[in-house]
């Protein structure tokens, strides 16, 4: 399953290699960038290209001298289905390293869930045994990791719980949780870090962003992100991962302009 529109419900299985061993016959249309995306999603992507996807598939575009051109899929349930793997399109900004269903580029970011608080509170809790948590209003997404570390941690009595499968041009959990984090409705907020870090700025210094990432390793809290193309198109993957490893920078910026928190090979946060 896709990262954003999923929030990381369950990490896809891992299809291995050898799978892809083979060159398949390509069905890239190099005129244009075809990107598979979702209408309203950010800040992932938008048809008005405001995300953070539409940034970095405009800068991949302008670098191989194309255009960009979307088909837009809301994402969720049967996106890659009715997208990628019918070759309405050839790329997916952002997926989940190692995800099923698509062949992976190498991951061109790496993030984390996210605690978001209220600056006035002072809270000080960076991992979600915290016992100062117990008592607190917390908003979380079923079915995440977070969710699950705040159930063994006896987190669950006051917690809030919202939507993970929605139609995101008409609804956004996220964005829903942040602005009752700050009516007061609830405490704490758990996010997938591009979502928290987003949302929460636009309140200004109001809110706290904690990258949760002192949690105990057997509570995996980040995922690396790549792009998706078709099982088989190797050739069109390294062409993906040269046009990655020459924009490290730029992609970096763009990242960095969206508030999203990047973790480095180690785990130790970079923003």
């Amino acid at each position: 399953m896709l990262l954003k529109g999923l929030c990381i419900l369950a990490l896809a299985a891992v299809i291995p290699t050898a799978a892809f061993a083979v060159d398949q016959p390509e069905a890239v249309d190099r005129s244009v960038l075809r990107v598979c995306s979702d209408p309203g999603n950010l800040p992932f992507s938008n048809e008005k290209g405001e995300g953070f996807e539409n940034k970095i598939a405009e800068l991949l575009a302008a670098k191989l001298g194309v255009q960009v051109k979307y088909t837009w899929f809301p994402q969720a349930v049967g996106f890659l289905r009715n997208t990628l793997r019918v070759r309405r399109c050839d790329l997916v900004i952002g997926i989940a390293s190692g995800a099923e269903l698509v062949l992976s580029t190498n991951p061109y970011y790496r993030s984390t869930y996210v605690m978001v608080t209220r600056k006035v509170d002072g809270i000080t809790a960076d991992r979600l045994n915290d016992p100062a948590l117990k008592p607190l209003t917390i908003g979380l997404i079923a079915g995440t990791p977070p969710a699950s570390v705040a159930a063994q941690n006896g987190l669950m009595a006051h917690a809030k719980p919202y939507d993970l499968l929605v139609d995101t041009r008409l609804d956004s959990p996220s964005r829903r949780m942040v602005d009752d984090l700050v009516a007061g409705t609830i405490d704490v907020a758990l996010l997938w870090g591009p979502l928290g870090g987003y949302f929460a700025a636009q309140h200004g210094d109001a809110l706290v962003v904690t990258p949760l990432v002192h949690e105990d390793k057997s509570s995996r809290m980040d995922y690396y992100i790549a792009m998706g193309v078709r099982p088989g198109e190797t050739r069109w993957k390294h062409d993906i991962d040269d046009l990655l490893a020459g924009s490290k920078d730029e992609i970096a910026a763009i990242l960095h302009d969206y508030h999203v928190p990047v973790l480095d090979v180690r785990g130790n946060l970079i923003q």
